[in-house]
């Protein structure tokens, strides 16, 4: 299980990779927006290993899971079911300004 605290989640979508596949290929579904891609800090701010429990989508458009964790648009992966964190308030800022919507991806229990 010790490979398993290496991953971390992307804090805008909940998909789940490790560092270094965020730091590669950036985020499948928002490095459009995140720019995660060759940048270890900015990996390090967009995602958090901070998470529980992970789901495998194979077709988000036609699973209700998806649906419920408002994933159904999203690539076909491994998400995480809850995350704890936010995207830093600098990045939120630039996003808004560049009239992206922010949905936090925290949960309360």
């Amino acid at each position: 299980m010790s490979s398993a605290k290496k991953l971390r989640a992307c804090l805008m979508c909940s998909f789940v990779a490790t560092p270094a596949e965020f730091r590669k290929q950036g985020c499948p579904n928002c490095d459009d927006r995140l720019e995660m891609r060759g940048d270890a800090d900015r990996v390090m701010s967009c995602t958090t290993a901070q998470f529980d429990g992970v789901i495998a989508m194979i077709r988000p458009d036609e699973s209700w899971v998806a649906k419920w964790q408002r994933n159904e648009k999203h690539v076909p992966g491994v998400y995480a079911v809850r995350v704890t964190g936010q995207l830093p308030e600098e990045i939120t800022e630039d996003l808004e300004a560049r009239g992206i919507t922010v949905q936090s991806r925290e949960t309360d229990d």
